[in-house]
């Protein structure tokens, strides 16, 4: 399922995430009032934690992939154990001070992850609990070791029992993306259906499972989760543009077309939007309507990968006109 990178910003319960594409960002990027808030609710709870074994789900997936689709269960991952929390003369926790460690922790971490890792670490030892562990799970994000990030979030979240579900659920979703940037699209979808469980209806995590089964291939349950989202909310581009490529996947290129020209009406500079409508058009034939798309997307972000795909589109629609060409009428 081609999710591609949306110039559209959203804001996720506090959070401002890029869309699609963005991943490591998505795990990363907060805005400081939010990070400030979650670093607080995370302050509260600086117990030692029970150390992170190899974590299973949090409950059961609401809508899990069929048993003829499932893929193989993960190979177990190597328990971590965290430092040694509470040692003798450890200063007692200021609130205010762990807040602004944690802020500048997770700034850090989008910047030098290697030296935001070792500040969580440092933190962890000085019994920084919940806020440093999820700080060390972000570093390691940043250092690219997704499965690693990943298995410590679901640990994080299953640890944090006394946080409210809104927290534990956005540790799940951070997971889930990690699990996408590791290319493990069945994970990611098991984490955003125990978010979900946390959740139930939440559109952000129904749009981010719904990602993750498109990525497995799982198009009719990424349309599912998509048409819950749109039925609350009409106008939102990311699930519109993804429903678009589901329905493509499917073959419904009538249904992909309305949804896709309507985020297009909605956010006529919006690249990943433009780029599936040129799918869409080439595959119903409007081969002059596709090329008009992706000419745009070069003219919008030149220079990117976007606009790499989009030249290639074209060069191959160009290939084909000339291959179907008469004989004797090529330049």
């Amino acid at each position: 399922m081609a999710f591609r990178p949306n110039p559209v910003v959203v804001r996720r319960r506090g959070r401002i995430v890029l869309l699609k594409g963005r991943r490591a960002a998505k795990v990363i990027v907060m805005g400081r009032a939010a990070t400030v808030a979650f670093g607080a609710v995370l302050s509260t709870l600086l117990v030692p934690s029970l150390g992170f074994a190899a974590s299973g789900q949090m409950g059961q997936p609401q809508m899990g992939p069929p048993i003829s689709a499932a893929p193989p269960p993960p190979a177990p991952v190597a328990p971590y154990v965290p430092p040694q929390r509470g040692a003798p003369g450890a200063p007692p926790h200021n609130a205010a001070g762990d807040e602004a460690t944690y802020e500048h922790c997770l700034s850090l971490a989008k910047t030098d992850p290697s030296a935001a890792r070792d500040l969580a670490e440092h933190w962890q030892s000085r019994g920084g609990g919940h806020p440093a562990d999820h700080c060390y799970a972000v570093a390691l994000i940043g250092l690219k070791q997704y499965k690693e990030g990943a298995t410590h979030l679901e640990a994080l979240a299953k640890a944090m029992d006394h946080a409210p579900d809104s927290l534990r659920a956005d540790v799940l979703d951070q997971a889930a993306q990690a699990w996408l940037l590791q290319g493990d699209a069945a994970r990611a979808y098991a984490d955003d259906s125990a978010a979900l469980n946390l959740l139930p209806g939440d559109p952000d995590l129904l749009v981010d499972r719904a990602e993750a089964a498109g990525s497995e291939g799982w198009f009719d349950k990424a349309a599912a989760d998509l048409d819950r989202v749109l039925s609350s909310d009409p106008n939102r581009i990311d699930a519109l543009i993804y429903r678009a490529s589901a329905n493509r996947e499917l073959g419904k290129l009538d249904a992909a077309l309305i949804d896709i020209d309507k985020a297009v009406s909605l956010a006529p500079n919006a690249v990943s939007a433009l780029l599936e409508r040129g799918d869409i058009l080439r595959m119903k034939g409007d081969l002059a309507g596709a090329r008009r798309d992706w000419v745009r997307v070069s003219e919008l972000a030149p220079g990117s990968s976007d606009s790499e795909t989009a030249k290639t589109n074209i060069e191959r629609l160009e290939l084909k006109e000339d291959a179907a060409a008469p004989a004797g009428t090529k330049q």
